[in-house]
């Protein structure tokens, strides 16, 4: 099927409009500094003292009571992760998660955890041939494959390989997003959000071969850093916590990201599309220690720290307002250190997920803490296609138009190093995009089948709905 058929033709007229658009080239190394060892962090401008100030002045006492009655709490969380370690995170059957017979406990723990591990979303046998058949794809094109780190690959900057193509468009994988993003909600009834409608954001690979040691993201949030206090309707999603009553803070709460400005600076490891939980699914046998991932599974109380932090020394408890925010680099991911944020004790916290199958899920909430092992100790491969769950909204609608149009390019998407460039282009195996089922495709913006709407929804989801159908089916 030719391009100008999986385009409307008001989606062709959309597409057109978009200015072409490019990034430098690179790798995931350019997204977090902790993997440069020779960068060092400039003083952030006087301008973010009179930041802290806006927020700090006039609340001084209801903040530091707030912050004394955290770390008492978040000690009382850290204990509960060291008593359990992995066996922490909740893990569900895609089967019960299908038939709508996950527990209401479960769903509890799931929401105060922020993490979840889906068994067996796809077949064995079908995860292990994605891997397979992407082994055959970077050898066939090995001198135009980027990877980090270079001389011993483990992320590839590969996005539109078949089996990622196919992976996003599964039906099962599908339908685990719908569950993960049901698990949100909007303290406004006319949210313009459809959380039955998951679009495919495009994403990395990960394999990650036996001995690696290079490949050591430490204890990360993504979605920016300093545009969490920076951006005001981004530090509208966190108003309890700043107003000193973070007991009542909700993270499942999407009114205020609806409109949140993620990325201020363009940085290298910006995501522009709203992402209800990152996700990967696993095609190998992964256990603890063997080059997985590791979560801080404690949402409220680690987002209320993030947000608390900057405020406080954390040696005396005094306040502290000068313009220093721990782990903020501009244009960069929210990182911590034992030294930058020592509460939360990160040696212990920081838990790998349970051991995991090829078809298996696992998803975290956008705000949680994530790293990977610093070592790979295991005797087989790592590997996971990387494929979050991210709800139609205008914001992603915007992303997605662009990200279709690098996706018929073979480009990276926009938020990734090379975007615009010729990517995967011309690559032997290529993906043809009418080999897609039809809801893939739709995840896409592709196709000619538009979202449905259904009377359960709420008049702002109608609404998200039909605006998005509009711009990418033309009707």
């Amino acid at each position: 099927m030719s391009i100008s058929r999986l385009l409307s033709k008001s989606s062709i007229r959309a597409a057109s409009t978009l200015a072409q658009t490019t990034k430098a080239a690179g790798d995931i190394s350019s997204v977090f500094p902790s993997l440069r060892p020779d960068y060092k962090p400039e003083p952030l401008p006087s301008r973010f003292r009179d930041l802290k100030l806006k927020y700090f002045r006039g609340n001084e006492e209801v903040i530091t009571k707030s912050w004394e009655r955290l770390l008492p709490s978040l000690q009382e969380e850290v204990d509960k992760i060291k008593s359990k370690g992995s066996d922490i995170i909740p893990s569900i059957n895609y089967s019960d998660v299908l038939a709508g017979n996950v527990p209401d406990s479960t769903i509890k723990e799931i929401h105060h955890r922020g993490s979840v591990v889906i068994r067996n979303v796809l077949p064995r046998d079908t995860a292990l041939g994605y891997k397979q058949r992407i082994r055959e794809y970077i050898a066939a094109n090995k001198e135009h494959v980027k990877a980090f780190p270079p001389d011993s690959p483990a992320v590839y900057e590969l996005y539109w390989s078949p089996s990622q193509a196919e992976a996003r468009a599964h039906s099962n994988v599908l339908d685990a997003q719908r569950f993960l993003q049901r698990l949100w909600h909007s303290s406004d009834p006319n949210a313009q959000v459809s959380t039955q409608n998951p679009l495919t954001y495009a994403d990395r690979l990960r394999i990650r071969n036996p001995g690696d040691a290079k490949f050591t993201l430490g204890p990360h949030v993504d979605g920016g850093s300093l545009e969490r206090w920076e951006d005001p309707e981004y530090a509208s999603v966190y108003t309890k916590i700043l107003q000193g009553q973070w007991e009542q803070y909700d993270p499942w709460d999407v009114t205020h990201r609806l409109g949140a400005k993620m990325d201020l600076y363009n940085g290298a490891g910006a995501c522009s599309m709203l992402r209800f939980f990152q996700g990967w699914l696993s095609m190998s046998d992964t256990a603890p220690g063997e080059g997985s991932l590791h979560v801080c599974p404690m949402v409220v109380h680690s987002t209320a720290y993030t947000i608390l932090r900057p405020f406080f020394e954390v040696e005396t408890g005094k306040p502290n307002l000068d313009a220093t925010f721990p782990g903020s680099v501009p244009g960069a991911c929210q990182e911590y250190n034992p030294v930058t944020h020592p509460h939360l004790e990160l040696e212990d916290t920081m838990v790998s997920v349970p051991q995991v199958e090829p078809g298996d899920f696992v998803a975290w909430h956008c705000d949680s803490l994530h790293s990977v092992d610093r070592e790979h100790r295991g005797a087989g491969d790592s590997s996971v296609l990387y494929i979050p769950a991210t709800p139609l909204c205008e914001m992603n609608v915007d992303y997605l138009l662009k990200q279709r149009k690098a996706a018929l390019d073979y480009s990276p998407p926009w938020d990734f190093p090379g975007a615009g460039g010729p990517g995967e282009k011309g690559f032997h195996g290529a993906l043809d995009w009418s080999s897609l089922n039809v809801e893939g495709q739709r995840a896409m913006g592709l196709g000619s089948q538009p979202w449905e709407i259904n009377e359960a929804m709420t008049e702002g989801e109608k609404k998200a709905v039909r605006s998005a159908n509009k711009v990418c089916f033309g009707v």
